[in-house]
């Protein structure tokens, strides 16, 4: 094989062996970070699932939802528009939270989400209802002891995919969406979960 035949063959032999590398799995990607400061998968959590989590933790009205590492936002939107609740999302990332806000803005949202640029271990959880997280198994464990510490009796954590260790969920259901299976760990403070804060 020789010429423009053989070049092309090393260019789809190349392609073929990126694709296989871990990179481009979810579930190892999303746990392969090295850095202290990344708290979260690169995956956005699907809408069908953001809806199933937020009835998992039976937001209510005038309820305070944070999502922490909220992205884009479908979460605090989702919880303000479908479930009338008021929400914060905390985002780390300058250009995301910016991005978000202007989102959040569109809608003409302003007045029942707020968008933090912050760090989701620096945030004062005291007035929430509902934490909601998207983070690795790792991150979990860093934020478990700041949710005991901070989180009222009857609040709600409900987490995508990573469970928090140490902890016993209410609930534990796993949905598929497109193919791809996602599991939500729903946790209520004040049942199993120690030291509470009355």
């Amino acid at each position: 094989m020789a010429g423009p035949s053989r070049a092309l063959f090393l260019k789809k032999l190349v392609f073929a062996a990126v694709l296989a590398t871990p990179a481009f799995v979810p579930c190892a990607s999303a746990q392969s970070y090295t850095d202290r400061d990344t708290l979260a998968p690169v995956y956005p959590t699907p809408q069908a699932v953001v809806e199933r989590m937020l009835t998992l933790a039976d937001v209510k009205p005038g309820e305070s939802v944070y999502d922490l590492g909220c992205g884009d936002g479908r979460i605090v939107i989702t919880a303000a528009t479908k479930f009338s609740a008021r929400a914060v999302g905390v985002e780390i990332r300058r250009d995301i939270y910016e991005t978000t806000l202007a989102r959040v803005a569109s809608l003409g949202l302003s007045a029942r989400v707020r968008i933090v640029h912050g760090d989701a271990l620096k945030t004062d959880l005291t007035q929430a209802d509902v934490v909601t997280l998207y983070l690795l198994t790792s991150s979990n464990e860093r934020l478990r002891p700041i949710l005991e510490a901070q989180l009222r009796q009857g609040a709600r954590v409900v987490s995508h995919d990573f469970e928090i260790r140490g902890w016993k969920p209410e609930h534990t259901e796993k949905m598929m969406v497109q193919g791809r299976p996602h599991m939500i760990y729903t946790y209520l403070i004040g049942t199993n979960l120690a030291p509470k804060r009355k």
